[in-house]
């Protein structure tokens, strides 16, 4: 098998002839071209050479456009700083939602024309072309609490919850009706399969998420699911007391931070979904050696089950040695 029959294979209930390889590289896979990280994140064909060779040197079984969260808010008109060797990010004291009502004047952005969206696209337009049908191609948008976080700022939008519902809703209703928009496009440019982040969904307890997170990540990802793409949810952070919200998502993959025990999770999510993760990326991926890299994906494995792919628990972080990220190569390709 192939990475992107190995992957489908797992996805659709099958036997793949090992375990699957999918770590998250960014940073990670600029090092390894010798790229800067504005570099990476702003130029579709820096990131997919980087992806590329980091996929061939290390066997991963697929290759991915994610590089930042601030893409859709930057075509909206968000304020973005942007850093040397360091993901862009938004700038919470220009929030581009600090007052409510501009979302009345916010319009969906076309993703094959906004400068950041649609240099996604066609990142995973050139991936598929360099990667034929051999690996998986990965594209990615943000979550309804993420994006919206964004856009609002992360603690104004806590406080939405309590003091004004039904504009968060209006607010999740748009982030979900651009990024389907976002995800079609990178579907129609040759994506296999979506990765969904939703970070600060972890900054909310469950009835916060069960009344207002879930059932737009819901929305989300039918609709991809829909468009013939399986998804990928990950919420960084503490999700223990998320698991079957999350699982009821219907999302194919569940990627769970190093902080979400995966024995928890099997036992709440029940057999369906593939759950990948969630080695300690950065006290054992990058400062263990093999034999703890290889130890740790075997407990991550035990924990998950079958239905299991390799990967740390969020971004491989740069400076993680070869020689960890082979070890997580020969683990997967050993069970």
């Amino acid at each position: 098998m192939n990475g992107r029959e190995r992957v489908l294979a797992l996805l659709g209930g099958g036997a793949p002839d090992h375990l699957p390889l999918m770590p998250i590289t960014m940073m990670f896979a600029a090092q390894r071209i010798g790229a800067k990280y504005r570099d990476y994140a702003g130029d579709h064909r820096v990131l997919a050479e980087a992806q590329v060779r980091t996929a061939e040197t290390f066997d991963l079984d697929y290759v991915s456009g994610i590089s930042d969260p601030a893409r859709e808010a930057s075509d909206l008109g968000a304020t973005v700083e942007w850093f040397e060797d360091q993901p862009p990010a938004i700038v919470e004291d220009c929030a581009l939602l600090a007052e409510k009502r501009r979302l009345a004047a916010l319009r969906v952005p076309d993703p094959t024309a906004g400068p950041r969206m649609s240099d996604r696209v066609e990142a995973v337009r050139l991936l598929r072309e360099r990667v034929g049908g051999g690996k998986i191609v990965e594209g990615w948008v943000e979550g309804p609490c993420a994006m919206s976080a964004d856009l609002r700022g992360v603690n104004t939008l806590m406080l939405d919850f309590f003091d004004d519902p039904g504009f968060v809703r209006d607010l999740f209703a748009f982030t979900v009706e651009m990024e389907l928009g976002f995800a079609m496009a990178q579907i129609q440019a040759g994506a296999d399969l979506i990765g969904v982040g939703d970070a600060a969904a972890s900054l909310v307890g469950p009835q916060i998420y069960s009344e207002f997170v879930q059932p737009f990540e819901r929305v989300l990802v039918r609709g991809i699911q829909d468009a013939g793409a399986p998804v990928r949810l990950h919420i960084c952070g503490k999700t223990r007391k998320l698991y079957r919200g999350m699982a009821a998502t219907g999302a194919e993959i569940i990627d769970l931070d190093s902080m979400a025990p995966l024995a928890e999770a099997r036992a709440e999510m029940g057999p369906s979904p593939v759950l990948l993760g969630n080695l300690d990326p950065v006290r054992v991926m990058r400062d263990g050696t093999e034999a703890e890299v290889e130890a740790g994906f075997a407990e991550c494995h035990r924990a998950a089950g079958a239905r299991y792919i390799v990967g740390a628990g969020c971004e491989v972080p740069a400076g993680t040695p070869d020689a960890n990220l082979r070890a997580a190569a020969r683990y997967a390709q050993s069970h």
